[in-house]
């Protein structure tokens, strides 16, 4: 939790490193959670970067009607805090509406807000309420620096723990493209700013009603975002994303995400130095 309050109180962070958010898309299981958390804790401290677990309690955005979305709230959040307790780290999630924020903040020590949903006023006053961190997620259809009307509900509700993460924008029906520009714009906002380097790949509102995408490319998203100054990134992994219930399209191979973070750190030890 170290780094946070570096981020938060301090107001100050290395500018040589940066944080990772990462985890599946969704709590499908025990198993999984424990496995996905166990591998990046491994690398993360191995390489010095501090680590946020992340994992979904619900997918309450789904393309087909049919499409998984969780285990059950409660039983979500509870194995969601087992993983933060038993590691020692701090964890993230979503919400979706303004009466899951005061829930979701007894289990979760980040919250955030999907890109849909970015200029939900009771949303966003709710989760600021709560007194935890507060990642807004930048929607598809808004500028980085229209995102400084979201900051600023954040902390006319008396929280100034706001993060915002660059996530893609729509480009046609069902692709979207990365404005690096934003990383720039969004930090000038004075919050840290996280590039998702999986949702951004994302081929949305395909007729199969399954969402595509184009993981191949993580690495190179995520390097600009290194390169360009990014403070965090985002991304979801699986150990084999091929049978995730949740965003597998789009998602990491758990066994190549410590070779991308190696070269990530040599990355941005080379831009500040």
């Amino acid at each position: 939790m170290e780094f946070l309050q570096q981020l938060f109180q301090n107001q100050s962070y290395d500018p040589k490193s940066f944080f990772l958010i990462a985890g599946p898309c969704v709590v499908e299981s025990e198993d999984l959670v424990m496995e996905v958390a166990n591998d990046v804790y491994a690398i993360c401290k191995k390489l010095g970067i501090p680590y946020v677990f992340k994992a979904s309690y619900r997918k309450a955005n789904r393309t087909s009607a049919s499409s998984f979305t969780g285990i059950g709230d409660e039983a979500a959040m509870q194995l969601v805090k087992k993983v933060g307790d038993h590691f020692g780290l701090p964890t993230t999630s979503d919400i979706h509406a303004h009466e899951e924020a005061a829930q979701a903040a007894k289990y979760i020590d980040i919250l955030q807000i999907p890109a849909f949903l970015c200029r939900q006023t009771d949303l966003l006053v709710a989760a600021a309420e709560t007194g935890k961190i507060v990642n807004v997620k930048k929607g598809q259809f808004v500028s980085g620096d229209a995102m400084k009307f979201a900051v600023d509900k954040i902390r006319k509700a008396g929280n100034d723990k706001v993060m915002l993460t660059e996530r893609g924008t729509t480009f046609g029906y069902q692709d979207l493209i990365v404005d690096y520009r934003n990383i720039s714009i969004m930090s000038a906002h004075n919050v840290p700013v996280v590039m998702d380097c999986t949702h951004s790949l994302q081929q949305p509102n395909q007729t199969t009603g399954v969402t595509g995408g184009n993981p191949q490319l993580i690495g190179t998203i995520a390097k600009a975002a290194i390169a360009t100054g990014a403070h965090g990134l985002f991304i979801e992994t699986h150990p084999d994303p091929s049978c995730a219930k949740s965003d597998g399209a789009n998602m990491l191979q758990l066994s190549s995400l410590e070779e991308l973070l190696v070269q990530l750190v040599k990355i941005r030890k080379a831009v500040v130095e």
